[in-house]
């Protein structure tokens, strides 16, 4: 059912909010290809420490490790950047999942992966959890389509029922379109979800390319305009260094500064994200939300790996 155009939702700023999604272990490799350094990310999660980095609230985030050094790490990694592990589920039998970064000269990554096995694979699984009742004391709720592709088709099926009815009850539900197509059965199921997940999302955070990739429209127009009809009032089309556009449909006039350097543009999305969100969990007004999430993600580029 589309979200009511009405009623504003998203202008009651929430205390406390869940991100939902897959930690990893990430590969960054230096220039040569010969070295990498070891850290954690997750698009996800990687939204949730530049939220948390810039909001004072409570952020959770919900996954599934296992009890292995590199889950431990992951683990770690969450608790020092100040979020919740109150909802990280371990089970015995998983890893988590890896990845490997290799940059071209003008910073665009390439990402290899290692996720089959991915303990975040297990989220809300009976007898491991986190039951999906655990995320209604949150005020907010944010996940990514990798969040949902990873999930088994009948575990996807119960979240975004969840999702449905804890809407009604009053909860805020924050979505971005990251695509990728190996994680989907195919792309007609990927366009299946993503469009059923849009019209339960009351702050859409989604990035032109990924639109037009999954739903082939003609333009960032016409990206808009199904958006619009589903139902979305507010957030953000992400286009890079062109700068967002609103999803509100008002005009914004402002400039949106260029990074002075790009050394690497994995999390960029996932920081504008992080940006908008707090900057509007702060109670600034869309305009400040959109320059905010630009500004973070203009200065992660210049960065390299999730958080440099």
């Amino acid at each position: 059912m589309k979200q009511s155009a009405t009623k504003n939702r998203w202008e009651k700023r929430p205390k406390r909010m869940a991100c939902i999604g897959e930690a990893m272990i990430e590969l960054s490799l230096d220039g040569s290809g010969d070295v990498a350094r070891i850290g954690v990310a997750g698009d996800t999660l990687n939204t949730a420490v530049y939220l948390r980095r810039n909001w004072p609230g409570e952020v959770a985030y919900v996954t599934a490790l296992g009890t292995d050094a590199m889950s431990e790490k992951i683990a770690e990694f969450i608790r020092s950047e100040g979020i919740s592990d109150d909802l990280l589920i371990r089970s015995p039998e998983h890893m988590p999942g890896l990845y490997a970064i290799s940059t071209d000269a003008t910073g665009e990554r390439s990402f290899t992966y290692w996720r089959e096995n991915s303990a975040a694979r297990s989220l809300f699984q009976p007898g491991i959890g986190p039951k999906l009742d655990a995320l209604s004391g949150y005020d907010a709720v944010f996940l990514s389509a990798i969040s949902l592709a990873i999930l088994p088709p009948d575990m996807r099926e119960q979240l975004l029922n969840w999702l449905a009815g804890y809407r009604e009850r009053g909860g805020l539900v924050i979505f971005d379109s990251n695509y990728r197509p190996r994680l989907w059965e195919d792309i007609e199921t990927a366009r299946d979800v993503i469009s059923r997940a849009w019209e339960l999302t009351d702050i859409g955070l989604p990035s032109v390319d990924d639109e037009i990739a999954i739903f082939g429209d003609a333009d960032e127009a016409a990206v808009l305009a199904r958006l619009f009809a589903a139902g979305l009032r507010f957030g953000a089309l992400k286009r890079g260094d062109a700068g967002p556009l609103p999803l509100s449909g008002c005009q914004v006039d402002q400039p949106y500064p260029v990074a002075d350097r790009i050394i690497d543009t994995t999390a960029a999305g996932d920081s504008f994200n992080g940006g908008f969100l707090a900057a509007w969990a702060n109670g600034g007004t869309e305009a400040d939300a959109l320059l905010a999430g630009h500004i973070c993600a203009r200065g992660v580029v210049g960065l390299r790996g999730a958080f440099g």
